[in-house]
């Protein structure tokens, strides 16, 4: 069930549970002024009231479909304990009393039917015995007709009041959630344009400076500063593809992480947010804190990246889970989705954008690559280089 629907139902059930407990206790209140001088003659109706208030306030917070029932079954029970006064049900404060609950306390349960559509045809097989008990009870007062057109109105009131407040709340919380889709449609859109200007800049500011030099035949530079340059340009596009984002420090210099050893926690960090960008959440599963060697992590965390590529353009799903788990000897990380999948023996692998951005890096660090999928389960690879 959607969260929006469930927000709605629990409202609606809520509501029911205030107007119950409100009614409930204003009829409990008046029964009691009425009969100040024998409440011993009512009580077993007064309990009775009570209990359905009671029932009222365990209703507001279950999802069971017992308490409405339950509710009911014990406001009915409180009518009934009205004929069974001796002598009858007269005077005026009891019959308005026994009438406001009748009309009022009991049809508080309508908003809860309200939250299930094809529930309101139960309003009218309820309404029966209600208004014939109510009837009954106060007959003797000689005021049946006020009774019965008191709960007529009671009852239709809160029909239309519910049915009012279940279409405005629904109304209500899919235009919320329209407006949220749209706040992060366009937030991520806001993201996208900043990343792409600051990237436009970033590469303004060095790799094309760099490229412009050496068209030039870097006339005017030396040789050895140049080749640096081209170095720390490197540097900088293998932060860019891990999803990093360096930091200027100076007109066309940047802040870069040093590539003698790698924290994978921390760059795994970064390739999970470059994704996240993109559209695709990925689920991080074991331990990160594990130095690997420079080009062994260039490779594996470039093939991871590849995979994860894979999965946002072609397993239709948004979401995805990467292990990473290790030995004595390796690291391992399995990334795994339950998109459409494919059949492994109808597709030629070297096709797939794995041959050389997956299987041929990972064997050129001494690792292995296995790879498992099938048609509508999903596709798993695993990715293992030596430490």
């Amino acid at each position: 069930m959607p969260r929006t629907e469930r927000e709605r139902r629990k409202l609606l059930t809520r509501t029911s549970r205030s107007l119950g407990m409100l009614f409930t206790g204003a009829s409990v209140a008046a029964l009691v002024m009425a009969n100040l001088d024998d409440p011993v003659r009512v009580l077993p109706g007064l309990t009775l009231m009570v209990l359905t208030g009671v029932s009222y306030y365990v209703l507001g917070d279950s999802r069971s479909p017992v308490w409405p029932v339950t509710t009911f079954v014990i406001a009915l029970a409180a009518l009934a304990a009205f004929l069974l006064p001796s002598p009858p049900i007269t005077d005026v404060p009891t019959t308005s009393a026994v009438t406001f609950f009748a009309s009022t306390a009991i049809p508080s349960l309508i908003p809860t039917l309200a939250a299930t559509p094809r529930l309101l045809w139960l309003v009218l097989p309820g309404y029966v015995p209600v208004v014939a008990l109510a009837t009954a009870a106060t007959w003797w007062s000689d005021r049946s007709a006020f009774v019965i057109a008191s709960v007529v109105v009671g009852w239709l009131a809160l029909v239309v009041c519910s049915v009012w407040l279940s279409g405005s709340v629904r109304r209500a919380f899919t235009g919320m959630a329209r407006l949220g889709r749209a706040h992060a449609a366009e937030r991520l859109s806001s993201e996208v344009e900043a990343q792409r200007r600051h990237g436009a800049r970033l590469l303004h500011d060095t790799v094309l400076a760099t490229l412009t030099l050496l068209a030039h035949s870097g006339i005017g530079v030396n040789p050895d500063a140049l080749r640096n340059q081209a170095e720390e340009d490197a540097r900088l596009l293998r932060q860019l593809r891990l999803g990093g984002t360096p930091m200027p420090r100076s007109s066309g210099g940047y802040t870069l992480e040093p590539v003698e050893a790698g924290d994978l926690g921390h760059t795994l960090e970064s390739v999970k947010q470059r994704f996240g960008r993109m559209g695709l959440q990925v689920a991080w599963h074991g331990s990160g804190q594990i130095l690997l060697p420079s080009h062994v992590l260039d490779a594996f965390l470039l093939s991871l990246s590849e995979c994860l590529e894979n999965v946002r353009r072609h397993a239709q799903v948004g979401t995805a889970d990467v292990t990473i788990s290790e030995d004595d000897v390796s690291v391992r990380a399995m990334v795994t989705d339950t998109g459409v999948g494919f059949d492994l023996e109808n597709v030629d692998i070297g096709r797939l954008g794995l041959a050389e951005s997956v299987i041929a890096r990972i064997r050129d660090v001494g690792g292995k690559v296995r790879l498992f999928s099938s048609p509508g389960a999903g596709t798993t690879v695993v990715l293992e280089v030596p430490k």
